[in-house]
């Protein structure tokens, strides 16, 4: 199978910088359950790293990595420069970046314990005046086959799920973290018509809850939806109500779980446009996820093929690992 360079992802949502510390410790020995309204807590980490992040360009990245043609759609700050250098050196069209006069690339500041939980902040600064990029220009210009409606200032996500609909663009929704920010109303106007619906098991369940849909209501507004389910892989169904469930591959340590979603995203949509099956893209995306978790930094790991191959083989068995590592970059 070739891979087709010639195809290229418009995918919108957060530019960030990530400020990433560990707490030796677990969150929950510290909450005192008969006192969780007046919590007060402060946590002495013993790490602390700066790296590139935000959703959209975390799935960018690695689209580049996977050899794709991926053009990052979002808003940043003038403290951009060096982040676009990398991004492009590493195969992100940065062309669909707005930079901003006045605010800050947005910043995400994350503490991780112990057992993986996370407590975590997101300061948005740049990133609201996503709301006034319009996507049909973008599309037109890199012949964009696909639209990624990545966690992103929320007015910007209604306005690019908007456009997708009306423009008939084949576009892929992915509210995740933006679940907790946006009302039922607005998941609603996010996820009706998505030919890709992304989310992990527990943004499943909140989104059935915002939008009083069941599942069957959801399969009738979209066309596959991809559920994440951290260390027991992942879930696919199909439009034609296939039901695919895809073991995640074993990681070899874990190093930090941010991004790693957003590393699966990436290799599922590097393997459906690449003509993969919903399984073979569900165990790309379970491929790149595990590099993800065994760095610190979301853009952090890199693709080595005979590594590859062989974990895909103890992953998946031989005949998937040679279709998979067929469809990488050399």
């Amino acid at each position: 199978m070739i891979w087709r360079r010639s195809v290229s992802v418009a995918v919108t949502g957060s530019i960030a910088t990530d400020h990433l510390m560990h707490f030796p410790g677990r969150f929950a020995d510290q909450l005192v359950a008969d006192d969780l309204k007046r919590v007060s807590l402060s946590f002495l980490v013993d790490d602390l790293v700066v790296r590139r992040g935000g959703a959209a360009a975390n799935i960018a990245f690695a689209l580049g990595m996977l050899g794709r043609d991926p053009v990052l759609v979002g808003a940043a700050g003038e403290d951009f420069a060096d982040y676009r250098s990398w991004l492009e050196r590493n195969g992100v069209d940065c062309g669909g970046v707005h930079l901003s006069e006045y605010a800050h690339t947005a910043r995400f500041v994350c503490t991780t314990d112990q057992d993986f939980n996370q407590i975590a902040s997101f300061y948005a600064g740049a990133m609201s005046e996503a709301r006034n990029i319009e996507l049909a220009p973008i599309v037109a210009a890199r012949s964009a086959e696909l639209v990624l409606i990545s966690p992103n200032d929320p007015k910007a996500m209604l306005r690019h799920a908007d456009e997708c609909r009306q423009l008939g663009f084949q576009w892929a929704s992915d509210p995740s973290q933006q679940l907790a920010r946006l009302d039922g109303e607005q998941v609603r106007r996010v996820v009706e018509g998505a030919d890709y619906l992304f989310t992990n098991h527990y943004e499943w369940g909140l989104l059935l809850q915002k939008t009083g849909w069941t599942e069957d209501d959801v399969m009738r507004r979209v066309g596959t939806r991809v559920t994440t389910l951290g260390a027991d892989g992942a879930e696919v169904v199909g439009r034609d109500g296939e039901r695919v469930r895809v073991a995640a591959v074993p990681e070899l340590g874990k190093a930090d779980p941010t991004g790693v979603g957003d590393g699966f995203r990436a290799g599922f949509l590097a393997g459906v446009e690449s003509g993969l099956s919903l399984e073979r893209s569900a165990q790309l995306g379970s491929l790149i996820a595990v590099h993800v978790l065994e760095v610190t930094g979301t853009q952090e790991w890199t693709l080595n093929l005979q590594r590859c191959h062989k974990r895909l083989t103890n992953a998946y068995g031989v005949a998937a690992a040679d279709e998979l590592v067929a469809v990488l970059p050399d």
